[in-house]
């Protein structure tokens, strides 16, 4: 079975990096708006005209106002052996 690549990491980096606006769903469905201004295993950093801090296990959905350029991911192809 060929190793998963990581995901989250560079899609979160991406929307960082290129500062796109992101609508963040939260498990209750309340819904959040900023830009990810930083993140690590545990939170995001989400900036609109304050910084809050959501708890990466809070987080439903993450809906980018558009599609990020720099974020390219390759799915391994699984090999049977």
């Amino acid at each position: 079975m060929a190793k998963a690549l990581p995901i989250q990491d560079p899609y979160l980096n991406a929307l960082r990096k290129e500062k796109i606006s992101v609508a963040i769903y939260l498990v209750n469905g309340v819904k959040l708006q900023g830009r990810v201004d930083s993140f690590d295993q545990f939170v995001v950093l989400l900036r609109s005209n304050v910084t809050q801090m959501v708890y990466k296990h809070a987080i439903s959905t993450i809906v980018p106002a558009r599609d990020p350029k720099e974020y390219e991911h390759e799915t391994p192809i699984e090999k049977d052996e």
